[in-house]
């Protein structure tokens, strides 16, 4: 396998698991958020529960943390792939800090996914596909 076929394969295995921890944290903050209702809900005292709740704002926090050493892990492996002189690639939602408009990600209308768009040019527009 080439240096960039290495480069394609761990670019596409990054935006999985970075989809999976961004997933996981909505997932939990939304858990989160259901405690209260269901504390109230339950006619339970507010003391009732609590460790529940310190779990899942710690749960939070440790996503958060996770988050971004991937980030760092990101950012180190770009800075390598520029330093091997591969191309650049794109896998996932690819909008950056500073990207205007928006490029965007996800689905394209015509059903091709996500990890076909793996080190394809990025558009000149808004819309993906």
């Amino acid at each position: 396998m080439t240096r960039q076929g290495i480069g394609e394969a761990l670019a596409a295995r990054l935006y999985i698991a970075e989809a999976a921890i961004d997933q996981a944290m909505a997932e939990t903050a939304a858990f989160a958020a259901a405690l209260p209702r269901a504390r109230a809900d339950a006619w339970l005292s507010a003391v009732a529960g609590q460790r529940a709740f310190t779990g899942a704002a710690a749960s939070i926090s440790a996503l958060a943390e996770a988050r971004g050493h991937l980030v760092q892990t990101h950012n180190t492996l770009s800075a390598l792939a520029r330093k091997l002189g591969l191309d650049a690639l794109a896998a996932g939602p690819v909008d950056k800090p500073g990207d205007t408009p928006p490029v965007g990600g996800g689905l394209c209308p015509e059903g091709d996914t996500i990890h076909a768009m793996v080190n394809k040019s990025l558009p000149d527009t808004t819309e993906l596909c």
